[in-house]
């Protein structure tokens, strides 16, 4: 027996919505403002999974361009039914305010892999919006509700409403079906099992009190009772939460909940659901949020971002579901199947496959194509690193808090407008971009340059280096303090900086950031707007697997 190693799906890859077809498994996460918009994961066996692709690839048909930072693609939940694909989503264009701009839509297909309808604009009172089918043939849809007012009605409230099976459009008046003072749920799914609808909801935000609570009813407008077993260890006011980290502050694995279930060919039941590894550094304490303050103090920092872990389920005598051996998530899930082994990451840029995104816009030959007689991607400088527009860069997750990555590409810049290079970024504000420029009394030169919520400083001097040779670029990582290399040519490899701490790429760290991840981007910029380009000729990524939260024995709170 093998064991699945939790998380399933390394880095950020957070709501995690999970079908199964035949033999097939499909995981669908949140993309935010990263391009394409839903990424695919893909098993047959819950253990072992690949990048499969995305469901919103047509830029005519998704629009992200401008939307703020972990703004864009919320909460997808995908679903199938007699021969169809189904997916909800929301697109959030203004989430900084009290008045949220949620946008939710669905599309369908016969084939998880496309092509997809043409998005249908559905009820948009909140986010996380749900499809559930009904053994009937009806179909509703659940989601939470925002509430902009101050003070706010209600703590958390969720709404149902049927929907025509054709044309999406609601059948009737929404029916609210949960309202509470105390306790906030979102992300909702609804399941069938034994004539009882279960009501699956994430509880308690997105931070480390996160859980998942599981309501039901024998109608499915309600009313729903809340499980409250006697098993779960809370406060007053806490939620009911079948899964939750929050009272073992040591664990390894937290921010665990918004869960979704499936069953397997043989009965066994699992639900994915959120977790995160956070890091061993703390954003400083303060009262005041001034320039490089978070907005959180002394909170843990995640620079991982949220990911996706797997669960056992246990349906009791009655009737109700529990987490195999607790409220924790368990470090491995015991399942029949062999491991494999991925080994060192090697890009292939002449089919780039599904790990890597771009920001906002498809990467169209305007901003970088396959350059076959070169064997290289060449990449055309467009905006600048803080663009919401019109960026030339891809990226992929870093899945590992202890990493290497090895880049080569030639660039001859004209000036300090022109730069190209590798850098390990959280969002448009906070990054860490070891790249090639020109600076007018150094001629060309390598620096390394860091930018935290809108302040930027270089971290090294302009180094020079010689025209018209490969440079690789190094990055390597040991539980995120992160140190940079370079190399010309076959010349030795230089280090330029060592152990910066890179833990400030957080979502409690960064001010605009909450919901995504740490990436490592191959990226280029022409401030001209003459398109100055670089090419790309390698790219290497290796994992680290010594994470210093898996070397310390977890302290579990009786």
């Amino acid at each position: 027996m093998e064991k699945a190693l939790n998380p399933i799906l390394r880095g950020f890859n957070p709501d995690p919505s999970i079908i199964r077809v035949g033999d097939d498994y499909y995981i669908a996460t949140s993309t935010f403002e990263w391009w394409p918009g839903v990424k695919l994961s893909h098993s047959r066996d819950l253990v072992n999974w690949s990048d499969y692709g995305y469901i919103l690839t047509d830029p005519n048909k998704l629009d992200l361009r401008g939307v703020g930072t972990t703004q864009g693609i919320w909460a997808p939940c995908l679903t199938y039914d007699k021969g169809i694909f189904y997916l909800c989503y929301t697109v959030v264009k203004a989430y900084y305010v009290n008045m949220y701009d949620t946008e939710n839509y669905i599309v369908t297909s016969t084939s998880i892999d496309g092509p997809w309808s043409d998005p249908v604009s559905i009820d948009s009172f909140g986010f996380d919006p749900s499809l559930f089918h009904d053994d009937d043939g009806r179909k509703y849809l659940i989601s939470m509700v925002t509430d902009h007012r101050v003070p706010k009605k209600y703590q958390g409230r969720l709404l149902i409403e049927e929907l025509d099976s054709k044309t999406f459009q609601t059948i009737g008046e929404p029916k609210e079906i949960y309202a509470s003072h105390e306790i906030f749920l979102e992300g909702p799914h609804i399941l069938k099992k034994d004539g009882w609808y279960y009501l699956f909801a994430a509880d308690t935000g997105t931070g480390e009190g996160h859980g998942e609570s599981v309501l039901r009813s024998k109608n499915v407008f309600g009313p729903y009772e809340m499980h409250k077993p006697s098993y779960i260890k809370r406060s007053e006011g806490e939620a009911w939460s079948i899964l939750t980290s929050r009272q073992n502050p040591e664990y390894p694995l937290q921010k665990s909940g918004h869960g979704c279930v499936v069953q397997t060919p043989a009965g066994e039941w699992y639900m994915v659901h959120i977790t995160a590894r956070p890091s061993d550094r703390r954003n400083p304490n303060g009262e005041k949020r001034v320039l490089n303050h978070p907005r959180f103090p002394n909170e843990r920092r995640y620079p991982l971002g949220r990911e996706t872990a797997i669960v056992h389920l246990i349906w009791g005598e009655d009737g109700w579901p529990r987490v195999d051996g607790g409220v924790l998530p368990p470090l491995e899930v015991p399942i029949c199947v062999e491991k494999e082994n991925k080994g060192v990451y090697k890009a292939d840029f002449s089919n780039l496959d599904p790990s890597w995104q771009s920001l906002r816009i498809p990467m169209t030959e305007h901003y970088m194509k396959y350059m076959p007689e070169l064997k290289a991607l060449r990449m055309y400088g467009r905006s600048g690193l803080s663009s919401f527009f019109s960026q030339t860069l891809i990226a992929r997750r870093i899945e590992e808090m202890s990493f290497n990555a090895e880049l080569t590409l030639t660039f001859e810049p004209e000036c300090f407008k022109n730069l190209a290079g590798l850098a390990v970024m959280y969002d448009t504000d906070n990054y860490l971009y070891l790249h090639i420029t020109h600076d007018e009394d150094v001629g060309k030169c390598i620096t390394l340059l860091k930018g935290e919520n809108r302040s930027y400083e270089y971290l090294t001097p302009y180094i020079p280096i010689e025209d018209n040779k490969p440079i690789k670029l190094f990055v390597s990582s040991k539980n995120f303090y992160l140190s940079f290399a370079y190399s010309v040519g076959d010349g030795e490899v230089i280090k330029i900086k060592e152990d910066v701490d890179g833990s400030f790429m957080s979502d409690e760290a960064c001010f605009d950031g909450w919901f995504t991840g740490s990436m490592i981007a191959i990226c280029c910029q022409d401030l001209t707007a003459r398109g100055r380009h670089c090419d790309v000729f390698s790219f290497s990524y290796e994992n680290l697997k010594n994470d210093y939260m898996y070397q310390k024995k977890p302290l579990l709170r009786s």
